[in-house]
């Protein structure tokens, strides 16, 4: 039987915004903030002249920096003060977040409440500022030199005055983006980091489709092959939606306890357990590992001569890696399984979670409290690991084989769709509850109201 919330969450609809003033508010402030987002993404860096950028960085196309430039909404390529987006902060997240796992020192802040969150937090702060500080150096060194054999100097003024003013550009771009999504995370509705990113993917949709269509049109590709990539794009939709929801559910039971009535009663509750428990971590990895290097002899390839050995280790690794590649393919879904199984482990601890079964009186029928519970949960997480794994594998492949093989020039990758499909049933998630919290206010409020009448 469905709970008064379901029924509730059922009967929603779009009449219910008018009533729901806060919830208006916090739409407002979102979406203001997003705007501020992409107006910024057109402010360029001083010292660097955005026509030559954009006849430059044509060459570089096809490493991590088309990863980094779709999340950051065509920052990057614009090279503006928001180049680097808000990459830094979350890389800086899952590494405390992993350290927090991995370190007893880091495990016992993560124990103390709310201290220890505010001491994660200002770590994650510092690490967003070294990683901003360390990427924007290199930017700005590899600004100075960029194509430098083509004739074209990107920065007007090289030397040591710009690439100060360009880190602390960036730097401060990527602390205000890090607090804009702290203020939405708080007064808004959603994840602020997340929806950031998102908006950056988003924008790039309507060039991307454009291209697509344009693709027809010439006669580069054909028509039943564009309708085959719309039919496969909202399959796939589908799929991140069914499996981003599906969750094997571990019954809990607890010791019969006395109520007032004086009744025995015996609790129960489940413990979800999502088949896809990395999220979009594992994807975003194994193409920051697998384009790392790509990215690196591309720079490299422009100044090295082919007879010598260095020279032909980096012509091997551009050709053999390339993008498309079957060695590409192939390391690409190896990465991916590795780190969904890799991440799992850091996030869930089947000891942990054993132990505060055992600790609050709850058990799993059939399973003795303790360590056999931990080898029970470590089973059933090990199990639906491995079609967590498959289907993130599958649905970061296929749009990968579709731009390799089939010649579509629709650079929406498996990554940025996991991302923005998640984050937008993440965010109608948020504003259900909303929605459903106002109108528990009202049946508190006519209650009240009832209540004083008699």
């Amino acid at each position: 039987m469905a709970s008064r919330a379901d029924q509730m969450a059922a009967s929603l609809s779009l009449a219910n915004f008018s009533q729901a003033t806060e919830l208006k508010k916090r739409l407002w402030f979102t979406l203001g903030v997003l705007i501020v987002f992409r107006f910024l993404s057109f402010v360029p860096l001083p010292g660097v002249d955005p026509t030559v950028l954009a006849q430059l960085y044509a060459q570089t196309q096809g490493g991590i920096l088309d990863i980094f430039n779709t999340f950051s909404g065509g920052s990057l390529e614009r090279m503006s003060l928001i180049a680097l987006g808000i990459m830094p902060y979350i890389t800086a997240s899952i590494v405390v977040q992993m350290a927090s796992s991995l370190s007893p020192k880091m495990a016992a802040l993560k124990k103390e409440g709310e201290a220890g969150r505010k001491k994660l937090n200002q770590y994650t702060r510092y690490g967003t500022v070294g990683l901003t500080a360390v990427q924007g150096y290199f930017i700005a060194v590899g600004l100075e030199g960029y194509g430098a054999q083509s004739g074209l100097q990107a920065v007007v003024e090289p030397g040591m005055l710009f690439r100060m003013t360009a880190v602390i550009s960036l730097i401060g771009g990527t602390m205000f983006l890090m607090w804009l999504g702290e203020q939405v995370t708080s007064r808004g509705v959603g994840n602020g980091a997340s929806l950031i990113i998102t908006a950056g993917i988003v924008a790039q949709l309507p060039v991307t489709i454009s291209n697509l269509f344009e693709s027809g049109r010439t006669g580069a590709i054909s028509g039943m092959l564009i309708l085959g990539t719309i039919v496969i794009g909202l399959g796939l939709i589908y799929v991140i939606c069914f499996m981003e929801q599906a969750q094997r559910r571990v019954l809990i039971q607890y010791p019969k306890r006395q109520t007032r009535q004086g009744v025995m009663q015996a609790d129960r509750s489940h413990l979800p357990l999502k088949i896809n428990m990395a999220n979009v971590i594992p994807p975003i990895f194994a193409s920051s590992l697998l384009l790392l290097p790509l990215t690196i002899t591309q720079f490299a390839g422009n100044n090295v001569n082919s007879e010598s050995t260095w020279g032909g280790l980096v012509l091997s690794i551009n050709q053999y890696l390339a993008h498309g590649t079957p060695l590409y393919m192939s390391l690409y879904g190896v990465l991916v399984i590795f780190f969904c199984f890799f991440y799992t482990a850091v996030v869930f601890n089947p000891e942990e979670t054993a132990d505060n079964l055992k600790r609050n009186g709850g058990f799993i029928p059939g399973i003795r409290p303790g360590k056999n519970t931990e080898m029970y949960l470590d089973y059933v997480l090990t199990r639906i690991t491995v079609i967590g794994a498959i289907y993130l594998t599958l649905v970061c492949l296929i749009p990968e084989y579709m731009i390799a093989k089939a010649g579509i020039p629709f650079y929406l990758g498996g990554t940025s769709l996991l991302i923005v499909v998640n984050v937008t049933v993440d965010t109608v998630t948020q504003i259900q509850s909303h929605l459903i919290a106002h109108q528990y206010r009202d049946l508190i409020t006519k209650a009240k109201l009832k209540g004083r009448t008699r």
